[in-house]
């Protein structure tokens, strides 16, 4: 089949690979200049397979109000007379009930474990290299009620078979050996060994090289303006440069796929959520980390990149906005000197990128009521740890397969 695939961020360049392989004739349309420019160029580097939780979670809403009035919040909200805005807010409150974490946490992990070995069959495959290492995510607690308020994700990891280790101090320090100049900072951490870390931006330019010799072909620069509908079916693609024939098309676009798909009725409850990153040059490796710490004071990742410090994290809901904020830059500057010293913040790169969220935490990923248009959007701050197994999965259900895992749960239709 022709299939067109919207956008060339991590989750549009894996999904084009994917349906390479099984066969397909893939086109790759983007509006940048090459792939990986826009969520995907700077974000936190982690690839959380256990560290992987909804947003939406009981106790999220109070929190969400003393964060506000926090110096160095993790959350900011721009309010605006915006009625997607509103609207995706009120669901996402609507989820944060224990029974509905439960639910959509499970999801994310049953999703992401997939996406654990579909990566790794890539790279084996592939040979790609991208600043990886496999040492897991420490997530860092600072005070003894956030190590015992994390007895619900210790319970649904448990539950999903995914490996974890609660430590206590010194069990932190023996992981991240640095963090013994701040030892009395610290309380405890979970551990989830198996998550790993990676420069997304290397690995979706190296893996679209990859996909350009099975024969994808990249229009880059390339002004996507509507999609072609004949009857119940999708036909093709509307863009600056004409009309793109398929007989599938896989949106891709991350926050920008709701103005997409709107014109045609269907109303994904995907909205931008601003992050922020720094990328620091490290000056001495002795107090910098050695693979992803989660400092869930802040909500900020501190990752280990070569030899780089990747810094990211905050949620700013504010919009199709993505200008640069100060403060944002400060409380990135803080949460990575106040634990992790060894890099030169004068000389950091500042970066925001917007993040496609839904309000239950899971991406959409699956058909719609058109035949033949199919979704793989809405994985927030996991698109690159859930990239290469929605691509298997979306890859599967374009060519008629059964996925490996259950996918239902995951499309549209949930919404309903």
């Amino acid at each position: 089949m022709k299939v067109i695939v919207l956008g060339a961020g991590v989750v549009g360049v894996t999904s084009a690979y994917q349906l390479a392989k099984a066969g397909h004739e893939v086109t790759v349309v983007d509006r940048q200049e090459g792939p990986a420019l826009e969520t995907s160029f700077a974000n936190a580097g982690e690839v959380s397979f256990g560290y992987c939780s909804p947003w939406a979670a009981p106790g999220i809403p109070a929190k969400a109000l003393k964060w506000l009035f926090m110096d160095h919040a993790p959350l900011i909200l721009r309010p605006k007379l915006d009625r997607a805005m509103l609207a995706w807010m009120f669901q996402m409150l609507r989820n944060c009930t224990a029974e509905r974490y439960a639910v959509n946490k499970s999801r994310m992990l049953r999703l992401a474990d997939y996406s654990r070995t579909s990566l790794a069959e890539v790279r084996a495959e592939t040979g790609i290299a991208y600043d990886e290492r496999m040492q897991g995510t420490l997530q860092l607690f600072r005070t003894q009620q956030q190590l015992d308020a994390s007895a619900k994700d210790v319970k649904a990891l448990a539950a999903d078979g995914i490996p974890y280790e609660v430590l206590d101090r010194n069990g932190c320090i023996l992981v991240e050996p640095a963090l013994k100049h701040v030892r009395e900072k610290i309380v405890g951490g979970l551990l989830t060994p198996k998550d790993e870390t990676g420069d997304c931006f290397k690995f979706t330019n190296t893996l679209a090289a990859k996909a350009a010799e099975l024969g994808v072909r990249f229009a880059y620069g390339t002004q996507i303006k509507g999609l072609r509908v004949e009857g119940s079916r999708v036909r093709g693609v509307a863009t600056d440069g004409g009309w793109l024939n398929a007989d599938a098309v896989v949106v891709a676009l991350g926050s920008y796929s709701p103005l997409l798909l709107k014109p045609l009725g269907i109303k994904l409850p995907v909205y931008p959520v601003k992050g922020y990153s720094l990328t620091i040059p490290i000056t001495d490796p002795s107090r910098a980390p050695e693979s992803t710490v989660m400092d869930e004071t802040y909500k900020i990742a501190i990752t280990r990149l070569g030899d780089r410090i990747r810094v990211g994290g905050m949620a700013e809901i504010s919009g199709y906005t993505n200008d640069l904020c100060g403060a944002r830059r400060q409380t990135l500057e803080h949460s990575v000197t106040d634990l992790f010293p060894g890099g030169d913040v004068r000389k950091a790169s500042f970066w925001s990128g917007l993040r496609p969220m839904t309000p239950d935490g899971t991406p959409v990923i699956g058909p719609t009521r058109i035949a033949g248009l199919f979704l793989n959007t809405g994985h927030g701050t996991l698109g690159w740890t859930m990239s290469c197994g929605s691509a298997r999965l979306i890859s599967d259900l374009v060519s008629g397969r059964k996925p490996e895992i259950d996918a239902a749960d995951l499309a549209i239709a949930r919404y309903s």
